[in-house]
């Protein structure tokens, strides 16, 4: 199981021509492929560089090419619209849509004993490893899984096997998976590589997925800069070291340190990438590691108009709000519904702040009666975007009506703490 490529620093820019040129370098040795699927990012990782990628793939294998499936996850499936934005260079016609509910098959369990030492006995329950059936059974002579690696708040380090387990995974893995990451704490995982999750992915890959023929393309990608996300790095391979290789230049890339805790941020949620707080809370999650004790995180999320991506989780998030770890789970012990929607009660987790800052969200539309119904301060938007000064950078200190505020621009893209955390 070899890495085929490994290439970036933090100062490399990877353009279109290089990109092209570094994926005939890694996809060239593998020969011609009749029929290949690439399982690629939604319209919520829009700067992953999924999208050229997944292109330059087209043009790559041109007919062979009989299957483009997003991980989904629990996500809502990609518009008409998203995939022409996103996914310009590939016909609509080879997207599929991954029901998270109906459309899988269970490849194996990892045991409870497993699952129990590397959680540190947090969880100890077998762990059914589940993939959409186009995966499975949809008789590929390669897989080609896209994505990109950046902190995440469930595993750790997104992407690699988890585009598959999770992302076109069923209602049992993703909730327990989400469960596990949220109950562990994500402080303990954020920016890290080698998780309890990530070890039990890692299992379920190793032992039930011999016969697929899998291959991951992960991308790194900076926001720092002016302008647009640039590509730092590009890796290939099916094996454990290629993601561990995108993790460090990930590590180098996407954490940021601040020198003090945070007492005032502002985060932006992109509108077309942004519409439910399920994804939106990221500016939560993202920046806790740096808020100040009693510090106060303004959400502007114009797109805003949901909680939940998927109807259920919705009413859920409305029914119970966000609220501090000990009462989730309390709720849980209490609610049967919460019980088979364990990914909803991880997201309530996700999206707390124990009760440690304060967050104002103002969003595009949703009313204060619901905002402040979950357990939010209600902003209104218009109001807090007319202050912002004129240029803004992708993160970084701003005045609003003279006072300091830490900006980030979209929080999908890093993960700030106080500065040493990492060395812990």
């Amino acid at each position: 199981m070899p890495t085929y490529l490994a290439y970036g620093s933090p100062k490399t820019t990877i353009d279109n021509q290089k990109l092209h040129e570094l994926l005939l370098q890694a996809l060239d040795p593998l020969g011609a492929r009749d029929r290949v699927l690439a399982v690629v990012p939604d319209i919520t990782r829009s700067h992953s560089f999924a999208g050229p990628v997944t292109g330059q793939l087209q043009h790559y294998y041109g007919n062979a090419l009989v299957d483009v499936l997003p991980a989904l996850g629990t996500h809502r499936p990609m518009t008409h619209a998203e995939i022409g934005r996103m996914y310009p260079e590939v016909p609509e016609k080879l997207f599929r849509i991954h029901n998270w509910r109906e459309d899988i098959v269970e490849v194996g369990q990892v045991p409870a004993e497993f699952v129990n030492q590397v959680t540190q006995g947090i969880y100890n329950k077998p762990w059914p490893a589940e993939l959409n059936r186009l995966i499975v059974g949809g008789d590929h002579d390669l897989i080609v899984s896209i994505g990109q690696v950046v902190p995440h708040e469930v595993i750790g380090m997104a992407n690699y096997n988890k585009n598959l387990f999770v992302g076109t995974g069923g209602a049992a893995g993703i909730n327990e998976s989400h469960f596990i990451g949220a109950v562990y704490g994500m402080e303990r995982m954020m920016g890290r590589a080698d998780t309890p999750l990530r070890k039990i992915l890692n299992y379920a890959q190793d032992h039930f997925c011999g016969h697929l023929p899998l291959l991951y393309i992960l991308t790194v990608v900076d926001a720092a800069g002016p302008g647009q996300p640039i590509l730092r790095g590009l890796f290939v391979g099916d094996d454990h070291d290629c993601f561990f290789q995108a993790c460090k230049l990930s590590q180098q890339v996407n954490l940021t340190s601040v020198e003090k805790p945070l007492d005032r941020v502002i985060v932006n949620l992109d509108a077309e990438e942004f519409q439910s707080t399920w994804l939106g809370n990221k500016a939560i999650y993202r920046t806790r590691m740096a808020m100040a004790d009693d510090g106060h995180l303004v959400i502007l999320g114009p797109g805003i108009h949901t909680f939940g991506e998927d109807k259920k989780i919705d009413q859920l998030i409305r029914r119970f709000g966000y609220r501090d770890s000990q009462s989730v789970l309390q709720f849980v012990d209490e609610s049967a519904d919460l019980q088979q929607n364990l990914s909803a009660a991880a997201h309530l987790i996700h999206g707390s702040t124990e009760g440690r800052f304060n967050v104002t969200y103002c969003p595009g539309h949703l009313t204060r009666a619901e905002i402040e119904g979950v357990g939010y301060q209600y902003g209104n938007l218009e109001t807090w975007q007319a202050a912002l000064p004129k240029d803004l950078p992708p993160f970084g200190w701003i005045k609003v009506d003279g006072e300091d505020y830490y900006y980030i621009d979209n929080p999908a893209l890093g993960l700030w703490s106080i500065a040493g955390h990492f060395d812990r």
